[in-house]
Protein backbone atom coordinates (compact mmCIF):
# COMPACT_ATOMS: atom_id res chain seq x y z
CA UNK A 1 0.00 0.00 0.00
CA UNK A 2 2.58 2.59 1.18
CA UNK A 3 4.61 1.74 -2.59
CA UNK A 4 1.08 2.98 -4.29
CA UNK A 5 0.59 6.04 -2.16
CA UNK A 6 4.38 7.32 -2.38
CA UNK A 7 4.15 6.64 -6.54
CA UNK A 8 1.07 8.58 -6.49
CA UNK A 9 1.60 11.63 -4.70
CA UNK A 10 4.71 12.28 -6.63
CA UNK A 11 3.26 11.12 -10.29
CA UNK A 12 -0.46 12.28 -9.84
CA UNK A 13 -0.06 15.67 -9.87
CA UNK A 14 2.29 15.31 -13.40
CA UNK A 15 -0.46 13.40 -14.92
CA UNK A 16 -3.06 16.44 -13.67
CA UNK A 17 -0.31 19.39 -15.20
CA UNK A 18 -0.16 17.03 -18.57
CA UNK A 19 -3.86 16.89 -18.47
CA UNK A 20 -4.57 20.95 -17.28
CA UNK A 21 -1.68 21.78 -20.12
CA UNK A 22 -3.42 19.67 -23.19
CA UNK A 23 -7.13 21.02 -21.77
CA UNK A 24 -5.99 24.46 -22.69
CA UNK A 25 -7.26 27.84 -22.36
CA UNK A 26 -10.40 27.55 -24.47
CA UNK A 27 -12.35 25.40 -21.44
CA UNK A 28 -11.96 27.20 -18.28
CA UNK A 29 -14.69 25.45 -16.37
CA UNK A 30 -13.22 21.66 -16.90
CA UNK A 31 -9.55 23.69 -16.77
CA UNK A 32 -10.40 24.32 -13.11
CA UNK A 33 -11.87 21.25 -12.13
CA UNK A 34 -9.38 19.07 -13.61
CA UNK A 35 -6.47 21.11 -11.67
CA UNK A 36 -9.04 20.94 -8.34
CA UNK A 37 -9.27 17.44 -8.54
CA UNK A 38 -6.13 16.81 -8.88
CA UNK A 39 -4.69 18.64 -6.00
CA UNK A 40 -7.09 17.38 -3.68
CA UNK A 41 -6.46 13.81 -4.67
CA UNK A 42 -2.59 14.58 -4.51
CA UNK A 43 -3.19 15.69 -0.79
CA UNK A 44 -5.23 12.96 0.05
CA UNK A 45 -3.25 10.48 -1.55
CA UNK A 46 0.11 11.87 0.78
CA UNK A 47 -1.93 12.04 4.08
CA UNK A 48 -1.90 7.82 3.57
CA UNK A 49 1.46 8.16 3.59
CA UNK A 50 1.67 8.70 7.33
CA UNK A 51 0.44 5.77 8.87
CA UNK A 52 2.81 3.09 6.31
CA UNK A 53 6.19 5.66 6.90
CA UNK A 54 9.47 3.80 7.17
CA UNK A 55 12.98 4.26 6.48
CA UNK A 56 13.02 0.95 4.28
CA UNK A 57 13.35 1.67 0.03
CA UNK A 58 9.91 1.12 -1.06
CA UNK A 59 10.66 1.84 -4.36
CA UNK A 60 14.11 1.27 -6.28
CA UNK A 61 14.66 1.56 -10.22
CA UNK A 62 18.16 0.23 -11.33
CA UNK A 63 19.79 2.23 -13.78
CA UNK A 64 22.57 0.76 -13.62
CA UNK A 65 26.20 1.81 -13.71
CA UNK A 66 27.28 5.19 -11.71
CA UNK A 67 23.78 5.86 -11.71
CA UNK A 68 22.85 3.32 -9.24
CA UNK A 69 19.16 2.48 -8.41
CA UNK A 70 16.90 5.59 -7.94
CA UNK A 71 14.48 5.03 -5.02
CA UNK A 72 12.02 6.43 -2.93
CA UNK A 73 12.12 6.34 0.70
CA UNK A 74 8.98 7.71 2.71
CA UNK A 75 10.34 8.07 6.61
CA UNK A 76 9.02 11.03 8.61
CA UNK A 77 10.80 13.45 7.85
CA UNK A 78 10.23 13.07 3.82
CA UNK A 79 6.82 12.22 4.31
CA UNK A 80 5.67 15.16 6.66
CA UNK A 81 7.30 17.63 3.50
CA UNK A 82 5.93 15.76 1.16
CA UNK A 83 1.81 16.38 2.84
CA UNK A 84 3.17 20.05 3.45
CA UNK A 85 3.87 20.47 -0.29
CA UNK A 86 0.23 18.51 -1.62
CA UNK A 87 -2.10 19.88 1.09
CA UNK A 88 -0.62 23.41 0.89
CA UNK A 89 -0.94 23.22 -2.69
CA UNK A 90 -4.13 21.85 -2.64
CA UNK A 91 -5.31 24.87 -0.89
CA UNK A 92 -3.24 27.55 -2.84
CA UNK A 93 -5.21 25.75 -6.13
CA UNK A 94 -8.74 26.35 -4.37
CA UNK A 95 -7.72 29.71 -3.57
CA UNK A 96 -6.88 30.39 -7.33
CA UNK A 97 -10.14 29.55 -8.67
CA UNK A 98 -10.86 33.39 -6.81
CA UNK A 99 -8.03 35.28 -7.64
CA UNK A 100 -6.69 34.07 -11.28
CA UNK A 101 -8.90 36.25 -13.46
CA UNK A 102 -10.05 34.82 -17.14
CA UNK A 103 -7.38 35.21 -19.53
CA UNK A 104 -4.45 34.88 -18.08
CA UNK A 105 -2.86 32.03 -19.52
CA UNK A 106 -4.26 29.49 -16.77
CA UNK A 107 -3.52 25.89 -18.67
CA UNK A 108 0.28 27.36 -18.10
CA UNK A 109 -0.76 28.62 -14.44
CA UNK A 110 -2.03 25.77 -12.96
CA UNK A 111 0.22 22.89 -14.92
CA UNK A 112 3.11 24.59 -13.22
CA UNK A 113 1.70 24.43 -9.84
CA UNK A 114 0.94 20.82 -10.42
CA UNK A 115 4.34 19.94 -11.92
CA UNK A 116 5.92 21.60 -8.72
CA UNK A 117 3.77 20.11 -6.28
CA UNK A 118 4.82 16.52 -7.46
CA UNK A 119 8.38 17.59 -7.56
CA UNK A 120 8.68 18.92 -3.88
CA UNK A 121 7.10 15.63 -2.88
CA UNK A 122 9.55 14.17 -4.93
CA UNK A 123 12.63 16.39 -2.74
CA UNK A 124 11.38 14.52 0.51
CA UNK A 125 10.63 10.95 -0.82
CA UNK A 126 13.93 10.50 -2.51
CA UNK A 127 16.05 7.66 -0.99
CA UNK A 128 18.89 8.68 -3.36
CA UNK A 129 21.07 12.09 -3.89
CA UNK A 130 20.69 12.08 -7.89
CA UNK A 131 17.26 11.52 -7.43
CA UNK A 132 16.42 14.22 -4.46
CA UNK A 133 19.00 16.93 -6.76
CA UNK A 134 16.90 15.76 -9.85
CA UNK A 135 13.79 16.68 -7.74
CA UNK A 136 15.65 19.96 -6.47
CA UNK A 137 15.88 21.37 -9.89
CA UNK A 138 12.74 21.00 -11.08
CA UNK A 139 11.35 23.38 -8.05
CA UNK A 140 13.97 25.92 -9.27
CA UNK A 141 12.63 26.32 -12.61
CA UNK A 142 8.62 25.81 -11.29
CA UNK A 143 9.56 28.51 -8.64
CA UNK A 144 11.42 30.59 -12.00
CA UNK A 145 8.79 29.97 -14.17
CA UNK A 146 6.00 30.92 -11.83
CA UNK A 147 7.78 34.08 -10.63
CA UNK A 148 7.96 35.24 -14.76
CA UNK A 149 4.55 34.20 -15.01
CA UNK A 150 3.04 37.56 -15.74
CA UNK A 151 6.27 37.75 -18.77
CA UNK A 152 4.82 41.00 -20.08
CA UNK A 153 5.85 42.80 -16.78
CA UNK A 154 9.51 43.59 -16.41
CA UNK A 155 9.96 43.37 -12.73
CA UNK A 156 8.03 40.00 -12.74
CA UNK A 157 10.91 38.66 -15.11
CA UNK A 158 13.69 40.30 -12.98
CA UNK A 159 12.93 38.68 -10.06
CA UNK A 160 12.22 35.89 -12.00
CA UNK A 161 15.82 35.47 -13.16
CA UNK A 162 17.24 36.40 -9.86
CA UNK A 163 15.86 33.93 -8.35
CA UNK A 164 17.05 30.96 -10.60
CA UNK A 165 20.19 32.62 -10.82
CA UNK A 166 20.67 32.58 -6.77
CA UNK A 167 19.40 28.97 -6.12
CA UNK A 168 20.89 27.61 -8.91
CA UNK A 169 24.74 29.16 -7.25
CA UNK A 170 23.38 27.28 -4.29
CA UNK A 171 22.61 24.31 -6.34
CA UNK A 172 26.38 23.76 -7.28
CA UNK A 173 27.19 23.32 -3.58
CA UNK A 174 24.46 20.52 -3.53
CA UNK A 175 25.60 19.11 -6.66
CA UNK A 176 29.39 18.95 -6.10
CA UNK A 177 28.99 17.64 -2.86
CA UNK A 178 26.82 14.99 -4.05
CA UNK A 179 29.45 13.56 -6.81
CA UNK A 180 32.13 13.83 -4.29
CA UNK A 181 29.92 11.42 -1.37
CA UNK A 182 29.65 9.64 -4.96
CA UNK A 183 33.39 9.03 -5.69
CA UNK A 184 34.19 7.67 -2.34
CA UNK A 185 31.20 5.90 -1.32
CA UNK A 186 30.29 4.13 -4.41
CA UNK A 187 26.69 4.87 -4.46
CA UNK A 188 24.43 8.00 -4.00
CA UNK A 189 21.82 6.46 -1.51
CA UNK A 190 21.07 8.90 1.50
CA UNK A 191 21.12 5.83 4.22
CA UNK A 192 24.25 4.77 3.12
CA UNK A 193 25.93 8.31 3.23
CA UNK A 194 24.56 8.82 6.84
CA UNK A 195 25.93 5.54 7.84
CA UNK A 196 29.27 5.71 6.33
CA UNK A 197 30.11 9.65 6.13
CA UNK A 198 32.98 9.27 9.11
CA UNK A 199 35.06 6.92 6.38
CA UNK A 200 35.12 9.81 4.27
CA UNK A 201 38.20 11.52 4.68
CA UNK A 202 37.81 14.69 7.20
CA UNK A 203 38.82 17.37 4.33
CA UNK A 204 36.14 16.05 1.73
CA UNK A 205 33.44 15.58 4.22
CA UNK A 206 33.95 19.37 5.10
CA UNK A 207 33.53 20.45 1.24
CA UNK A 208 30.42 17.85 1.22
CA UNK A 209 28.69 20.00 4.71
CA UNK A 210 29.81 23.44 3.51
CA UNK A 211 28.32 22.56 -0.14
CA UNK A 212 25.49 21.26 0.74
CA UNK A 213 25.32 24.74 3.16
CA UNK A 214 25.89 26.97 0.67
CA UNK A 215 22.80 25.20 -1.02
CA UNK A 216 20.53 24.74 1.69
CA UNK A 217 21.46 29.10 2.12
CA UNK A 218 20.31 30.24 -1.10
CA UNK A 219 17.40 27.95 -1.40
CA UNK A 220 15.64 29.14 1.78
CA UNK A 221 16.97 32.71 1.11
CA UNK A 222 19.52 32.67 4.23
CA UNK A 223 21.41 36.09 4.65
CA UNK A 224 23.44 36.74 2.26
CA UNK A 225 21.46 34.66 -0.73
CA UNK A 226 18.33 36.10 0.63
CA UNK A 227 17.44 38.73 -1.34
CA UNK A 228 15.98 37.16 -4.38
CA UNK A 229 12.63 36.10 -2.23
CA UNK A 230 11.44 39.52 -1.41
CA UNK A 231 11.76 40.07 -5.24
CA UNK A 232 10.07 36.56 -5.86
CA UNK A 233 6.90 38.68 -4.58
CA UNK A 234 5.68 39.47 -8.29
CA UNK A 235 4.33 35.79 -8.43
CA UNK A 236 0.51 35.47 -7.86
CA UNK A 237 0.35 35.60 -4.94
CA UNK A 238 -1.18 31.67 -4.27
CA UNK A 239 2.30 31.25 -5.68
CA UNK A 240 3.79 33.38 -3.10
CA UNK A 241 2.00 30.88 -0.17
CA UNK A 242 2.53 27.79 -1.78
CA UNK A 243 6.33 27.91 -2.99
CA UNK A 244 7.48 31.02 -1.70
CA UNK A 245 6.25 30.63 2.23
CA UNK A 246 5.05 27.09 2.61
CA UNK A 247 7.21 24.65 0.34
CA UNK A 248 10.07 24.83 -1.95
CA UNK A 249 11.98 27.72 0.71
CA UNK A 250 11.90 25.04 3.40
CA UNK A 251 13.84 22.98 1.34
CA UNK A 252 17.07 24.22 2.76
CA UNK A 253 16.05 23.57 6.02
CA UNK A 254 14.80 19.98 5.30
CA UNK A 255 18.60 19.80 3.59
CA UNK A 256 20.42 20.86 6.57
CA UNK A 257 17.67 18.44 9.21
CA UNK A 258 18.17 15.12 6.90
CA UNK A 259 21.98 15.46 6.73
CA UNK A 260 22.97 17.08 10.09
CA UNK A 261 24.03 13.51 11.66
CA UNK A 262 26.58 12.93 9.19
CA UNK A 263 27.76 17.07 9.52
CA UNK A 264 27.53 17.32 13.32
CA UNK A 265 31.07 16.55 13.37
CA UNK A 266 32.45 18.70 10.48
CA UNK A 267 34.72 21.46 12.52
CA UNK A 268 32.70 24.74 12.32
CA UNK A 269 29.89 23.81 10.38
CA UNK A 270 27.09 23.55 13.12
CA UNK A 271 28.61 27.13 14.82
CA UNK A 272 28.31 28.73 10.82
CA UNK A 273 25.00 26.92 10.36
CA UNK A 274 23.63 29.08 13.43
CA UNK A 275 25.12 31.79 13.10
CA UNK A 276 23.34 31.84 9.44
CA UNK A 277 20.61 31.20 11.13
CA UNK A 278 20.98 33.98 13.74
CA UNK A 279 21.48 36.79 11.28
CA UNK A 280 18.94 35.72 8.77
CA UNK A 281 16.20 35.82 11.75
CA UNK A 282 17.23 39.65 13.04
CA UNK A 283 18.10 41.24 10.18
CA UNK A 284 15.48 40.23 7.89
CA UNK A 285 13.30 41.14 10.65
CA UNK A 286 14.41 44.75 10.75
CA UNK A 287 14.00 44.77 6.94
CA UNK A 288 10.35 43.97 7.29
CA UNK A 289 9.82 47.31 9.54
CA UNK A 290 10.94 49.13 6.33
CA UNK A 291 8.48 47.92 3.83
CA UNK A 292 5.24 49.10 2.64
CA UNK A 293 4.34 46.23 0.63
CA UNK A 294 2.48 43.64 1.88
CA UNK A 295 3.81 40.70 0.11
CA UNK A 296 7.65 41.95 1.12
CA UNK A 297 6.61 42.34 4.60
CA UNK A 298 5.36 38.89 4.42
CA UNK A 299 8.42 38.19 2.79
CA UNK A 300 11.24 39.05 4.70
CA UNK A 301 9.60 37.84 7.45
CA UNK A 302 9.62 34.10 5.80
CA UNK A 303 13.22 35.16 6.00
CA UNK A 304 13.31 35.24 8.86
CA UNK A 305 11.58 32.54 10.33
CA UNK A 306 13.39 29.85 8.02
CA UNK A 307 16.51 31.53 9.96
CA UNK A 308 14.64 30.27 13.26
CA UNK A 309 14.61 26.78 11.73
CA UNK A 310 18.26 27.08 10.52
CA UNK A 311 19.18 28.15 13.87
CA UNK A 312 17.15 25.12 15.71
CA UNK A 313 19.20 22.61 13.19
CA UNK A 314 22.73 24.44 14.37
CA UNK A 315 22.04 23.62 17.76
CA UNK A 316 20.87 20.08 17.06
CA UNK A 317 17.45 19.99 18.21
CA UNK A 318 15.93 18.93 14.79
CA UNK A 319 12.61 17.89 16.50
CA UNK A 320 11.99 21.48 17.49
CA UNK A 321 13.07 22.74 14.14
CA UNK A 322 10.80 20.28 11.93
CA UNK A 323 8.22 21.42 14.43
CA UNK A 324 8.46 25.13 13.67
CA UNK A 325 9.21 24.13 10.14
CA UNK A 326 5.46 22.59 9.90
CA UNK A 327 3.88 25.08 12.01
CA UNK A 328 4.63 28.01 9.52
CA UNK A 329 3.86 26.66 6.88
CA UNK A 330 0.27 26.55 7.83
CA UNK A 331 0.63 30.41 9.30
CA UNK A 332 2.58 31.31 6.88
CA UNK A 333 0.80 30.39 4.34
CA UNK A 334 -2.58 31.53 6.03
CA UNK A 335 -0.70 34.77 5.83
CA UNK A 336 -0.05 34.82 2.26
CA UNK A 337 -3.42 34.00 1.29
CA UNK A 338 -4.96 36.55 3.60
CA UNK A 339 -3.07 39.06 1.78
CA UNK A 340 -4.00 37.62 -1.66
CA UNK A 341 -7.53 38.05 -0.84
CA UNK A 342 -6.81 42.17 0.69
CA UNK A 343 -4.67 42.78 -2.75
CA UNK A 344 -7.43 41.57 -4.61
CA UNK A 345 -10.08 43.52 -2.73
CA UNK A 346 -8.20 47.00 -2.71
CA UNK A 347 -5.83 46.54 -6.14
CA UNK A 348 -3.00 47.53 -4.66
CA UNK A 349 -0.25 45.99 -2.36
CA UNK A 350 0.63 49.20 -0.72
CA UNK A 351 -0.16 49.31 2.87
CA UNK A 352 -0.37 53.13 3.03
CA UNK A 353 -3.25 52.92 0.71
CA UNK A 354 -5.26 50.45 2.88
CA UNK A 355 -6.39 51.24 6.71
CA UNK A 356 -9.48 50.01 8.47
CA UNK A 357 -10.05 47.07 6.01
CA UNK A 358 -11.21 45.23 9.29
CA UNK A 359 -14.67 46.80 9.30
CA UNK A 360 -15.36 45.77 5.44
CA UNK A 361 -13.49 42.36 6.03
CA UNK A 362 -14.36 41.19 9.04
CA UNK A 363 -13.69 37.06 7.81
CA UNK A 364 -10.70 37.57 6.70
CA UNK A 365 -8.86 39.88 9.22
CA UNK A 366 -10.23 37.10 11.40
CA UNK A 367 -7.96 34.81 9.75
CA UNK A 368 -5.17 36.87 8.93
CA UNK A 369 -5.14 38.05 12.59
CA UNK A 370 -4.92 33.89 13.90
CA UNK A 371 -1.97 33.85 11.43
CA UNK A 372 -0.37 36.61 12.58
CA UNK A 373 -0.69 35.01 16.36
CA UNK A 374 1.41 31.77 14.40
CA UNK A 375 4.04 34.17 13.63
CA UNK A 376 4.28 35.93 16.43
CA UNK A 377 4.15 32.97 18.81
CA UNK A 378 0.83 33.48 21.06
CA UNK A 379 -1.39 31.30 22.82
CA UNK A 380 -2.91 29.21 21.29
CA UNK A 381 -1.31 28.81 17.75
CA UNK A 382 1.12 26.79 16.79
CA UNK A 383 3.60 29.13 16.53
CA UNK A 384 3.51 29.69 20.60
CA UNK A 385 4.41 25.88 21.05
CA UNK A 386 7.05 25.47 18.32
CA UNK A 387 8.99 28.19 18.36
CA UNK A 388 8.93 28.29 22.25
CA UNK A 389 10.19 24.63 22.23
CA UNK A 390 12.41 25.57 19.53
CA UNK A 391 14.21 29.21 21.56
CA UNK A 392 14.15 26.82 24.82
CA UNK A 393 15.96 23.66 22.90
CA UNK A 394 18.49 26.43 21.79
CA UNK A 395 18.73 27.96 25.12
CA UNK A 396 20.06 24.29 26.37
CA UNK A 397 22.46 23.20 23.34
CA UNK A 398 23.42 26.39 21.81
CA UNK A 399 25.57 29.22 22.80
CA UNK A 400 24.00 31.83 24.49
CA UNK A 401 25.16 34.76 22.51
CA UNK A 402 23.36 33.38 19.76
CA UNK A 403 19.78 32.52 22.04
CA UNK A 404 19.89 36.26 23.04
CA UNK A 405 19.88 37.55 19.52
CA UNK A 406 16.80 35.13 18.76
CA UNK A 407 15.13 36.25 21.36
CA UNK A 408 15.03 39.56 20.24
CA UNK A 409 14.40 38.77 17.44
CA UNK A 410 11.03 37.32 18.73
CA UNK A 411 10.32 41.38 20.14
CA UNK A 412 11.28 42.73 16.47
CA UNK A 413 8.67 39.64 15.13
CA UNK A 414 5.83 41.08 17.29
CA UNK A 415 6.54 44.60 16.56
CA UNK A 416 6.87 43.82 12.44
CA UNK A 417 3.46 41.93 12.62
CA UNK A 418 1.65 44.43 14.86
CA UNK A 419 2.42 47.24 12.58
CA UNK A 420 1.40 44.78 9.41
CA UNK A 421 -1.92 43.89 10.48
CA UNK A 422 -2.48 47.52 12.22
CA UNK A 423 -1.90 49.00 8.67
CA UNK A 424 -4.00 47.36 7.26
CA UNK A 425 -7.08 46.06 8.97
CA UNK A 426 -7.23 49.17 11.71
CA UNK A 427 -6.26 52.94 11.79
CA UNK A 428 -7.74 55.66 9.33
CA UNK A 429 -8.87 54.47 6.23
CA UNK A 430 -6.83 55.55 3.16
CA UNK A 431 -9.23 54.17 0.31
CA UNK A 432 -12.68 54.62 -0.49
CA UNK A 433 -12.70 51.29 -2.54
CA UNK A 434 -15.54 49.01 -1.92
CA UNK A 435 -13.94 45.08 -0.32
CA UNK A 436 -15.24 42.19 -0.45
CA UNK A 437 -14.83 40.11 2.32
CA UNK A 438 -12.86 37.02 0.47
CA UNK A 439 -14.77 35.21 -2.35
CA UNK A 440 -16.18 32.02 -1.64
CA UNK A 441 -13.17 29.59 -2.69
CA UNK A 442 -10.87 32.24 -0.70
CA UNK A 443 -12.82 31.57 2.26
CA UNK A 444 -12.41 27.77 2.31
CA UNK A 445 -8.52 27.51 1.77
CA UNK A 446 -8.33 30.76 4.75
CA UNK A 447 -10.60 28.87 6.60
CA UNK A 448 -8.65 25.57 6.79
CA UNK A 449 -5.53 27.26 7.28
CA UNK A 450 -6.88 29.30 10.14
CA UNK A 451 -8.44 25.98 11.35
CA UNK A 452 -4.98 24.17 11.43
CA UNK A 453 -2.85 27.08 13.03
CA UNK A 454 -5.22 26.37 16.19
CA UNK A 455 -5.35 22.75 16.22
CA UNK A 456 -1.74 21.42 14.41
CA UNK A 457 0.39 21.88 17.69
CA UNK A 458 -2.01 18.92 19.01
CA UNK A 459 0.48 16.81 16.57
CA UNK A 460 3.40 17.64 18.09
CA UNK A 461 3.54 13.95 20.26
CA UNK A 462 2.73 11.85 16.96
CA UNK A 463 5.11 13.97 15.04
CA UNK A 464 8.03 13.06 17.51
CA UNK A 465 6.93 10.33 17.39
CA UNK A 466 6.62 9.69 13.85
CA UNK A 467 10.57 11.12 13.44
CA UNK A 468 12.02 9.09 15.77
CA UNK A 469 10.18 5.74 14.70
CA UNK A 470 11.84 6.42 11.22
CA UNK A 471 15.50 8.21 11.09
CA UNK A 472 17.83 5.93 12.72
CA UNK A 473 20.50 8.39 13.09
CA UNK A 474 19.22 11.36 14.05
CA UNK A 475 18.40 10.48 17.87
CA UNK A 476 15.22 12.20 18.26
CA UNK A 477 13.79 11.53 21.72
CA UNK A 478 9.87 10.77 21.90
CA UNK A 479 7.72 13.07 23.28
CA UNK A 480 4.10 12.79 23.76
CA UNK A 481 1.90 16.10 23.00
CA UNK A 482 0.55 16.67 26.92
CA UNK A 483 4.47 16.67 28.41
CA UNK A 484 5.43 19.22 25.11
CA UNK A 485 2.79 21.80 26.04
CA UNK A 486 4.04 21.13 29.72
CA UNK A 487 7.25 21.60 28.81
CA UNK A 488 6.68 24.61 27.27
CA UNK A 489 4.30 26.34 29.61
CA UNK A 490 6.20 25.88 32.77
CA UNK A 491 9.76 26.72 30.93
CA UNK A 492 11.09 30.05 32.27
CA UNK A 493 12.11 30.68 28.94
CA UNK A 494 8.33 30.45 27.49
CA UNK A 495 7.66 33.62 29.88
CA UNK A 496 10.66 35.49 29.08
CA UNK A 497 9.73 35.22 25.33
CA UNK A 498 6.51 36.56 25.91
CA UNK A 499 7.83 39.36 28.03
CA UNK A 500 10.03 40.02 24.71
CA UNK A 501 7.04 39.93 22.53
CA UNK A 502 5.04 42.39 24.90
CA UNK A 503 8.18 45.09 24.75
CA UNK A 504 7.57 44.67 20.53
CA UNK A 505 4.25 45.59 20.92
CA UNK A 506 5.10 48.17 23.52
CA UNK A 507 7.23 50.17 21.07
CA UNK A 508 4.24 49.73 18.37
CA UNK A 509 1.85 51.43 20.43
CA UNK A 510 4.28 53.76 21.69
CA UNK A 511 5.71 54.51 18.01
CA UNK A 512 6.51 57.82 17.93
CA UNK A 513 8.51 57.68 20.87
CA UNK A 514 10.76 56.11 18.47
CA UNK A 515 10.51 57.95 15.41
CA UNK A 516 13.68 60.00 14.72
CA UNK A 517 15.12 56.66 15.07
CA UNK A 518 13.12 54.77 12.67
CA UNK A 519 13.15 57.72 10.36
CA UNK A 520 17.27 57.50 10.75
CA UNK A 521 17.35 53.63 9.73
CA UNK A 522 14.58 53.56 7.28
CA UNK A 523 16.84 54.85 4.43
CA UNK A 524 19.14 51.80 5.20
CA UNK A 525 16.92 49.16 5.90
CA UNK A 526 14.44 49.64 2.92
CA UNK A 527 17.59 48.83 0.66
CA UNK A 528 18.00 45.88 2.01
CA UNK A 529 21.49 47.06 4.33
CA UNK A 530 23.21 46.91 1.37
CA UNK A 531 22.56 42.97 0.15
CA UNK A 532 20.06 43.60 -2.64
CA UNK A 533 23.02 45.35 -3.73
CA UNK A 534 25.25 42.33 -3.70
CA UNK A 535 22.53 40.04 -4.93
CA UNK A 536 22.18 42.31 -7.82
CA UNK A 537 25.23 42.46 -8.97
CA UNK A 538 26.09 39.16 -8.73
CA UNK A 539 23.03 38.36 -11.05
CA UNK A 540 24.03 41.45 -13.63
CA UNK A 541 27.51 39.52 -13.78
CA UNK A 542 26.22 36.07 -14.21
CA UNK A 543 23.75 37.73 -16.77
CA UNK A 544 26.41 38.89 -18.58
CA UNK A 545 28.99 36.27 -18.91
CA UNK A 546 25.40 34.25 -20.83
CA UNK A 547 25.36 37.10 -23.15
CA UNK A 548 29.37 36.84 -23.98
CA UNK A 549 29.04 33.51 -24.58
CA UNK A 550 25.91 33.51 -26.86
CA UNK A 551 28.70 33.76 -29.36
CA UNK A 552 29.30 30.05 -28.76
CA UNK A 553 25.35 29.52 -29.82
CA UNK A 554 25.18 28.28 -33.36
CA UNK A 555 21.65 28.69 -34.01
CA UNK A 556 21.43 25.40 -35.87
CA UNK A 557 19.91 23.04 -33.97
CA UNK A 558 21.64 19.79 -34.99
CA UNK A 559 25.04 21.19 -33.84
CA UNK A 560 23.49 22.05 -30.39
CA UNK A 561 22.54 18.98 -30.17
CA UNK A 562 26.08 17.39 -31.24
CA UNK A 563 27.77 19.71 -28.65
CA UNK A 564 25.17 18.54 -26.00
CA UNK A 565 25.77 14.90 -26.75
CA UNK A 566 29.65 15.11 -26.80
CA UNK A 567 29.41 16.75 -23.27
CA UNK A 568 27.33 13.89 -22.18
CA UNK A 569 30.01 11.23 -23.52
CA UNK A 570 32.67 13.15 -21.85
CA UNK A 571 30.94 13.52 -18.62
CA UNK A 572 30.26 9.54 -18.57
CA UNK A 573 33.92 8.74 -19.28
CA UNK A 574 35.13 10.74 -16.49
CA UNK A 575 32.76 8.92 -13.86
CA UNK A 576 33.44 5.74 -15.26
CA UNK A 577 37.18 6.16 -14.88
CA UNK A 578 36.73 7.68 -11.60
CA UNK A 579 34.92 4.82 -10.59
Amino acid sequence: MVVWFTLFTIVLPWVGAACVWLTGDRRPRLLKGLAVSFAVATGLVSLGILPFATQRTVVSIPLGGVFGDLTLVPDGLGAVIAVIATVVGCLAVIFSLDYMKPGEQLARYYALILFFIGAMAGVGLAGSLLLMFLFWEITAFCSYALISFHNDDPKAVKGGIQALIMTQLGGVGLLAGGLLAYSFLGNTQISSFLAQAHTIPAGILSLIAFGFLAAAAAKSAQIPLHSWLPDAMEAPTPVTALIHAATMVNAGVYLLARFYPAFKSVPGWSTTVIVVGMLSAFLAGLMALASNDIKRVLAYSTVSQLGYMVYAIGTGSIFAGMFQLLSHAIFKALLFLGAGAVITAVGTRDMTRMGGLGKKMPFVRAAFIIGALGLVGLPIANGFFSKDLLLESGLKNGPFWAYLFMLTGTGITALYTLRLVWKVFYGKSNGDEPAHDGLPAMRIALGLLALGTLTSWLLAGGFSQLLAATLPFHSIEVEGTLKIVEQVVLAPATWITLGVVAVGFAVWIKRDLFKGLSQALEPVLSRGLGFDWINRKVTDLTVGIGTRLQVTQTGQLNWNILGILAGLVVLLLVLVRGK
